[in-house]
């Protein structure tokens, strides 16, 4: 297995309605919210952490393959690839190309991890687009907002248990970096386009089910050239 290319993309992820993403932060501040979202500590900026698209966007491509009731809910793992055959068997293996996986002491199989070889794509954490955050300070915007939301008595008809979640508001863009490497001149980018459509058409980060983040690419370029049509092209219910 050799190494032929190390491609890159890079793209503007748009937000369409609020985006949270926790920080794991448990304290209450006065005057704060009680769930704050995830914030560069220089900065103090919010982000998107690749880990969060990576395992989203995996996540997403398991549940389409159908393969989550086969792993109890779990990554999907070399130890998993003799349970399929087909073109199952195929994609699978092209996502742990791509998303990698650690072979298990007692399943090793020495054959497919040679197979399958290292992880080839890298996802980078997303910083606030640069001009966004310059069009919100000379507006003397904030770059995040607060939410208040509650539970209605549906016999009373009167608001309880009210919470404030903060989100990064619809419309803010953010820098999307992705590297993929590229061995004995594979072509494994059709599974990549079906991972971020199912991004935009799912979402990203909590609540979703609430209308909180719905993301958009409005920019996306391999190697400078423009792939945005790529996901256009995208059609569900069809083999990868």
């Amino acid at each position: 297995m050799k190494l032929t290319a190390i491609q890159k993309l890079t793209g503007t992820l748009e937000l369409v309605s609020g985006l949270h993403i926790g920080s794991g932060n448990n304290e209450m501040h006065i005057g704060g919210t009680d769930n704050p979202v995830l914030k560069h500590p220089l900065t103090l900026e919010p982000y998107i952490p690749g880990s969060s698209i990576k395992g989203k966007i995996r996540s997403l491509l398991e549940w389409e393959l159908g393969v989550v009731g086969l792993t109890n809910g779990q990554p999907l793992g070399f130890k998993h690839i003799a349970q399929l055959t087909g073109a199952e068997q195929i994609q699978a293996k092209n996502i742990l190309r791509l998303f990698g996986g650690a072979p298990e002491a007692s399943n090793h199989n020495d054959t497919l991890v040679s197979e399958i070889g290292p992880t080839r794509l890298s996802f980078w954490d997303c910083a606030l687009d640069k001009t966004w955050v310059e069009e919100m300070n000379r507006r003397h915007l904030l770059l995040t907002e607060t939410k208040t939301e509650n539970m209605i008595d549906r016999i009373r008809g009167v608001a309880e248990h009210p919470r404030n979640t903060e989100r990064v508001p619809a419309q803010a863009r953010f820098d999307f970096n992705l590297t993929i490497r590229v061995h004995d001149n594979e072509d494994l980018l059709p599974t990549v386009w079906r991972g971020l459509k199912l991004l935009e058409l799912t979402g990203l980060g909590g609540s979703g089910s609430r209308g909180y983040g719905k993301v958009k690419f409005t920019r996306l370029e391999l190697e400078g050239r423009n792939v945005l049509e790529k996901l256009g092209e995208i059609k569900f219910g069809q083999a990868a």
